[in-house]
C-alpha cells in the first residue's frame, strides 16, 4: 500500500504541474482579446475575463488534468501520512516550472533556480523525516471544526483577493494553497470510504469541506494565473498544500516522523517556507515589467 500511495503522489505531482500550465495559457489566451474588459477599475480581474477563461479549450484540459491530479493526491492522502504525501505532491513546482519555461516562454534565472531547488531539497526533507505509516486519530468534532474553519478563511479570503485587485496574485496562490491543504486532510479524514458507504460519506462535514475548499481552490487559483506570474503563484501555494496538511496531521491526526528525525522535519518545514518566499518574491521582480503594459502575444502559447 506504501508504493500504491508514492506513485499516486507522484502521478498527482505530474498532472497539477501540468494543470497550472495549461489553465495559465487558457487565461491568458481568456484575457488577450480585450484587457480593458479583463481587468476592473480596482486593477483586478473581471467576473467576464474569468467566465471566459472557463471556457477556453487549453483551459478546459487543464482543469481535467486537476481531476487526475485530486484522484491521485486522494489516494496518497490515504495511504500515507499528509507530510509525506503532500511534499511529493508538492514536486509539481518542478514540473509547472519547467513546463513553464517551455510553453509560456517564462525565463528562469539563477537565482529563481537555486530558490526552487532549496524548496525541493527541503520538501525532500520533510518526506523522508515522516513515518511510512498513515495513522488515523480523529473525531467528529474535528470535522465540523475543520468545515467550520475552512469556511470562515474561503469566505475571508475571497473578500480580500478581489480587494486587493492586481496585486492579490501572491495572497490568491496562498490562499489556493491553504484550500487544497485542507482539503488534503479532510480527505485523510472522510467516513465512509472503507467500506464505501455513500450516505456516511455525504453526510460527513469533511465531504462538504471537500467539495468547498475545491471549489474555492480552483476559482482563486485561476485568479492567480490571471494576475501573477506562474512559477511565484505555484511556489506560495505549495508552501500551504505541504504545510498546512503536515502540522494538522503531526497535531491532530497521528502522523509522525522517524524516530530521531523530528529534527529533519522542522529544517525542511522552514526551508520550503524561506524558498517558495523567495521563488515570489524573485519572480515578481522579474516579471514586474512585463505586467505594466500589455501582454507579449507570445505568453499566450
Amino acid at each position: 500500500m506504501f508504493t500504491i500511495g508514492i506513485i499516486a503522489a507522484t502521478l498527482a505531482a505530474v498532472a497539477y504541474g501540468l494543470s497550472t500550465v495549461l489553465r495559465a495559457m487558457g487565461a491568458r489566451n481568456a484575457a488577450a482579446p480585450s484587457d480593458a474588459a479583463a481587468i476592473t477599475t480596482e486593477g483586478g480581474p473581471s467576473l467576464k475575463s474569468t467566465v471566459d477563461t472557463f471556457r477556453d479549450p487549453t483551459f478546459l484540459i487543464g482543469t481535467l488534468m486537476v481531476v487526475l491530479g485530486f484522484g491521485g493526491g486522494a489516494i496518497a492522502a490515504r495511504l500515507l501520512p499528509l507530510f509525506l504525501a503532500q511534499t511529493i505532491v508538492a514536486g509539481n513546482l518542478i514540473v509547472t516550472a519547467l513546463l513553464g519555461s517551455a510553453l509560456l516562454g517564462n525565463k528562469l534565472s539563477g537565482r529563481e533556480i537555486a530558490a526552487m531547488a532549496a524548496v525541493i531539497v527541503s520538501l525532500c526533507m520533510l518526506g523522508a523525516s515522516a513515518s511510512h505509516e498513515a495513522a488515523t486519530k480523529h473525531d467528529m468534532a474535528f470535522h465540523w471544526a475543520l468545515f467550520g474553519i475552512s469556511t470562515a478563511v474561503a469566505v475571508i479570503g475571497v473578500v480580500v483577493v478581489r480587494s486587493l485587485g492586481r496585486r492579490g496574485a501572491i495572497f490568491a496562490g496562498a490562499l489556493s494553497g491553504a484550500m487544497y491543504g485542507a482539503l488534503a486532510v479532510a480527505v485523510r479524514v472522510l467516513d465512509g470510504v472503507h467500506p464505501v458507504d455513500f450516505v456516511t460519506m455525504l453526510e460527513d462535514p469533511a465531504a462538504w469541506t471537500i467539495a468547498l475548499t475545491g471549489a474555492i481552490a480552483f476559482y482563486v487559483q485561476t485568479v492567480a494565473l490571471q494576475l501573477g506570474p506562474v512559477n511565484a503563484v505555484t511556489a506560495v501555494l505549495v508552501v500551504g498544500e505541504v504545510g498546512i496538511p503536515a502540522i494538522v496531521g503531526v497535531l491532530f491526526l497521528g502522523d509522525h516522523a522517524i524516530d530521531g528525525l523530528g529534527w529533519l522535519a522542522y529544517v525542511g518545514f522552514a526551508g520550503a517556507i524561506a524558498g517558495a518566499f523567495a521563488v515570489a518574491w524573485l519572480t515578481e521582480g522579474s516579471d514586474s515589467g512585463d505586467k505594466s503594459g500589455d501582454p507579449a502575444p507570445e505568453t499566450a502559447g
